[in-house]
């Protein structure tokens, strides 16, 4: 994954205050969340990226290849490290490509739905330069017990937001509770969201979002 990866960029009328990195979930593509970005109403002129994830055999889904940041083996819960690192890296790529459109890294948030929550967790709580923010929806922390071994100081008062829908099939609730816990056990401070919802985005929680990135581009 040396090359950056594919994008659907929305600019801003004015010159971007700050850019939204939003990485979507297991079989999805870039085009999943743009839609949301005409809906939320906001203070600042803000930059959305949303990458495409890489092609890859799912082995949840019986080895169809799909766009996937990582594979799934219900069977090895861990065993997708390897390319949830290698993903991670990719998007600090597209992180580094902002720093030279003139966003610092402090005014850059990490988004991330379902799989994409998880690389932006992933990248964000070990970032070695402090961001605006990092968004996880409907997602966890991979391999939580240890990630008081990796976290970066510099990270450490970064706004986090958090949310989760209360019936959801795919990812339990519990296990973004665990993961909510793990954090806060580290001094992270989470704003925290559960709706009455499955694994998806509610208009409530799209008003959410704006308010809380208004929060942190204010």
């Amino acid at each position: 994954m040396s090359e950056l990866l594919e994008t659907v960029e929305i600019e801003p009328d004015q010159p971007a205050a700050g850019t939204v990195i939003w990485l979507h979930g297991l079989g999805a593509d870039a085009h999943d969340f743009e839609p949301i970005v005409p809906q939320l109403t906001l203070n600042q002129p803000l930059r959305f990226v949303f990458p495409n994830a890489p092609v890859r055999p799912v082995t949840i889904n019986a080895g169809m290849e799909m766009r996937a940041w990582y594979d799934i083996d219900p069977g090895a819960p861990l065993s997708g490290e390897a390319e949830i690192r290698e993903s991670a890296a990719a998007v600090q790529k597209l992180l580094e490509q902002e720093n030279t459109r003139g966003i610092p890294t402090s005014a850059i948030t990490l988004a991330g739905f379902s799989q994409g929550g998880v690389i932006a967790l992933q990248l964000g709580l070990r970032s070695n330069e402090r961001l605006a923010g990092i968004m996880a929806l409907s997602t966890y922390v991979h391999d939580h017990e240890h990630l008081s071994e990796e976290v970066s100081f510099a990270s450490i008062d970064v706004p986090i937001f958090m949310a989760h829908g209360r019936a959801d099939p795919m990812i339990p609730i519990a296990r973004a509770v665990t993961s909510r816990e793990a954090m806060a056990a580290l001094n992270y401070q989470i704003q925290w969201h559960e709706y009455a919802m499955g694994h998806q985005v509610c208009p409530e929680e799209i008003a959410d979002i704006a308010a809380w990135l208004n929060s942190i581009y204010p």
